[in-house]
């Protein structure tokens, strides 16, 4: 099957899980609902359920399940460790200080969007300590100092946040958990328009950045001997998916499992090549949250599980089986 013959396949998929994503919950919806609810006709209580709540919850899943694959196919070019993934360079950690310190000091006054915009600041603090460290170690932005520098400061804002818990009341203390643990009942259009804001001309660089990251996956002489500028790619790369994880964590959590093994299928069923890898990687990773969140919200409704623990749960096995059937 042709590169693009398999990203049509893919899209194909992505639209599949929207549209049952949309169908299936309380209510459940026909397809002739669904379509009717999309143009603001027939029941106004199905319409609202369409536009208001589950379609920008299915929509926000999808660009968050796209960022953090892309980020992780990156991080794991950039730093040639199959195990990176987006939170490796403390991330989470800097974007889970930030929501915690504002659940925790907010209290009930601490809406979505300024835990969104807390959350977003920690993780761009994190970003900017992970690269000032590496900087004052060398001039050049060595990846091995980069992945150290990560782990440190991932460690130092994991304290902040246990420090946080241990002095938050009952319900600061759950609703810090939950948040940790990833959400998407909080969708708005506002705030899909805002990531998508950052989305895409991230996704559109890293797509620029594909033969460089093929090559720099090779090694960094190879790379520079057949002309890639490997310092400004490095950082080119590096702070592109930091951002974007950075985007995608703010509005819906820490979801993890995603970016690091999505790339992995990608790779294993259709080979390294980042050129198809990257944007196959947005594709199956947003079907695969919208499932996951699908889930999430019905399997045991109308309790709500955590997106995360979904992504683990369904997503481990499958990983597993897929690299079995490798070795077999």
């Amino acid at each position: 099957m042709r590169p693009l013959a398999r990203l049509a396949l893919l899209a194909a998929i992505v639209a599949a899980a929207l549209l049952l994503a949309v169908r299936l919950g309380a209510v459940p919806l026909t397809l002739r609902q669904v379509v009717d609810g999309v143009r603001g006709a027939g029941d106004p209580t199905n319409v609202a359920i369409v536009r208001r709540l589950r379609l920008p919850r299915a929509v926000l899943a999808a660009m968050v399940g796209g960022s953090l694959a892309a980020s992780g196919a990156t991080f794991q070019a950039l730093l040639r460790n199959p195990l990176a993934e987006p939170y490796i360079l403390g991330i989470s950690g800097g974007a889970a200080v930030g929501a915690v310190f504002a659940i925790a000091l907010g209290g009930a006054a601490a809406s979505g969007g300024i835990v969104a915009a807390a959350a977003l600041a920690g993780a761009v603090i994190a970003i900017v300590l992970v690269f000032r460290i590496a900087a004052v170690v060398g001039r050049a932005l060595d990846t091995r100092i980069l992945l150290l520098a990560g782990v440190v400061v991932g460690a130092f804002f994991n304290a902040c946040i246990l420090l946080a818990l241990t002095f938050a009341d009952a319900d600061a203390f759950r609703s810090a958990i939950f948040w940790i643990m990833g959400s998407f009942s909080g969708a708005t259009w506002r705030g899909i328009s805002l990531l998508a804001v950052a989305m895409v001309p991230a996704l559109v660089l890293l797509m620029a950045l594909a033969r460089p990251l093929n090559l720099l996956s090779v090694g960094e002489e190879t790379a520079a001997y057949l002309g890639t500028r490997v310092e400004r790619t490095k950082l080119l790369a590096y702070g592109t998916a930091s951002l974007l994880t950075a985007g995608a964590v703010a509005v819906s959590g820490v979801i993890g499992f995603v970016g690091l093994v999505v790339p992995h299928v990608v790779r294993m069923l259709w080979g390294p090549d980042h050129r198809f890898l990257i944007p196959a990687s947005v594709l199956l990773g947003a079907a695969f949250v919208v499932l996951a969140d699908t889930l999430a919200r019905t399997a045991a409704a109308p309790t709500e599980l955590p997106v995360g623990v979904v992504t683990a749960f369904v997503g481990v096995p499958f990983f597993v089986w897929l690299l079995r059937g490798r070795g077999a």
